[in-house]
């Protein structure tokens, strides 16, 4: 997936804006953030649209939400930088604005009646199915946003939408027939899986050793961060019948039941208990970070000396990144919640990473060399054995359908059909791992009698996304880019 979205990430990011109208429902805040001072400055214009910094953190906050979604949490900041994130979001406001200036042109509207019935079909505004006023502006608030700012993102977003409907292509009988044909092939092959049990690697310490002497700067210590910690253990609030009831009138939208429905007074009391003892024990944490800030806390406050690598479990990852970005200057870290109680952290030292020993990384070196010789041997013996091989077995494949195949995960499968129907040689292999390749002989191919009539979704995707190309293209040349940041 992240070789295809990397091949398709300039058009994917047209579709991931139109389909997302203004993105609030994970929220902005933590999702990443970049920052280039004033949020109203302008850091571009695009013909007659100004493009704001307050924009590009949005565009990118958005985009870090859709990423996330799809890699199902697993992305981070890293990430982000791989898939080159800061530059998609820019380019994305780019394309949002030189379709609002066609849209402009054209003098096309979002009424205010328009804009009101799309704010109320959002299920993140809604309770028990129904719009919420109180949960709308809640949960902008929490999301640092205006209704202003909000609502004016929802506007282009649906003005976008108006302007690509008079754009929207129609599949002709003609191309629904051609693109079933393509994909109506079907392909009799003969293979045989060639394993690591076929290949022998000899893992003696001189081969180690030199493999090791070659990579040695893979194999260092982790970055080690000395730090003191001051924790702070929950306290009890002590709130009457009163304060329970005040603070869940003033809260009430933040405590719901498993179905997403706010919950009663009663229902809640104990959550709103924790809630105010939480609040009462971040208080006393703030006070503690202060003293220790100013190098006056109290001495019976107990203070723990601890080292950590990103190996360690003692914090939450969140923290102890959080630490990684502190400095010798700047080496105090705010309370932060460690289950029921807040620790304040002070950096006292780091020690950078230094290159392993060779008895130190020698275990790590030996599951390297064995995965790369395995890999090499594997190579040599798929083109020494490919020209006479003799296929194991014969399966029947298309490139819809991945069967079941013996000795192949799903994956896998699907990797080596879809690789087959890619290349041109009647015969050759495919490597799927460092330690699994398929030997592959097309023995018959033809065509299938397939139904053209489910091909018309197919076909408009195709067309809208050459149209989408095409049109981004055409109005690049129409309406000047200024850019007033370097390097977005």
């Amino acid at each position: 997936m992240i070789t295809w979205m990397q091949r398709h990430k300039k058009y994917l990011i047209i579709t991931m804006w139109i389909s997302t109208i203004a993105f609030i429902g994970a929220g902005f805040v933590g999702w990443g953030q970049y920052s280039y001072g004033d949020k109203a400055s302008a850091i571009a214009k695009v013909g007659d649209i100004p493009v704001s910094n307050a924009d590009l953190q949005k565009s990118y906050s958005r985009l870090y939400a859709q990423y996330a979604q799809i890699f199902q949490g697993n992305f981070d900041e890293e990430k982000a930088k791989q898939f080159g994130l800061q530059k998609q979001a820019m380019r994305q406001l780019i394309d949002e604005a030189l379709m609002l200036n066609l849209a402009q042109s054209y003098s096309l509207r979002v009424s205010d009646e328009e804009l009101l019935r799309e704010i109320q079909s959002q299920n993140v505004f809604q309770n028990n199915g129904v719009f919420d006023k109180d949960i709308y502006q809640k949960t902008l608030k929490q999301n640092h946003l205006t209704m202003k700012s909000y609502e004016d993102d929802v506007r282009k977003s649906l003005l976008i939408r108006k302007l690509l409907v008079l754009f929207a292509p129609e599949a002709l009988p003609l191309e629904e027939e051609l693109l079933s044909s393509a994909q109506g092939i079907q392909d009799t092959i003969g293979y045989k899986i060639l394993g690591a049990d076929m290949v022998e690697v000899t893992l003696s310490d001189d081969n180690l050793r030199q493999y090791w002497e070659a990579h040695k700067n893979e194999y260092m210590t982790l970055p080690l961060y000395k730090v003191s910690v001051v924790k702070q253990t929950r306290i009890a609030s002590h709130a009457t019948e009163k304060d329970l009831l005040a603070y869940y009138n003033e809260n009430k939208h933040d405590f719901r039941d498993g179905e997403g429905a706010i919950m009663d007074f009663e229902a809640a009391r104990s959550k709103v208990q924790d809630a105010l003892d939480d609040k009462t024990t971040k208080k006393a944490a703030l006070k503690k970070y202060i003293n220790f800030k100013k190098g006056k806390l109290d001495p019976a406050v107990a203070v723990e000396q601890v080292a950590l690598d990103s190996s360690s479990n003692l914090l939450d990852a969140d923290v102890f990144k959080e630490i990684t970005e502190l400095s010798l200057q700047k080496p105090f870290l705010k309370p932060r919640k460690s289950g029921d109680s807040y620790i304040i952290v002070k950096l006292e030292a780091v020690v950078e990473p230094q290159t392993k020993s060779f008895e130190e990384a020698k275990a790590a070196v030996a599951i390297a060399y064995k995965e790369s010789q395995t890999a090499r041997l594997l190579q040599e013996l798929a083109t020494q054995t490919l020209a006479e091989f003799t296929a194991a077995k014969t399966l029947t494949v298309t490139p819809e359908q991945i069967p079941e195949i013996d000795g192949l995960t799903p994956k896998e499968a699907s990797v080596l059909v879809k690789a087959i129907f890619n290349k041109q040689d009647k015969r050759g292999f495919i490597t799927l791992s460092h330690e699994k390749i398929v030997l592959y002989d097309i023995l018959e191919q033809k065509l299938l009698n397939t139904s053209i009539t489910d091909q018309e979704k197919n076909v408009i995707q195709l067309k809208e996304e050459l149209l989408n190309r095409g049109l981004i293209q055409e109005l690049e040349s129409v309406y000047p880019v200024e850019m007033y940041v370097k390097g977005l």
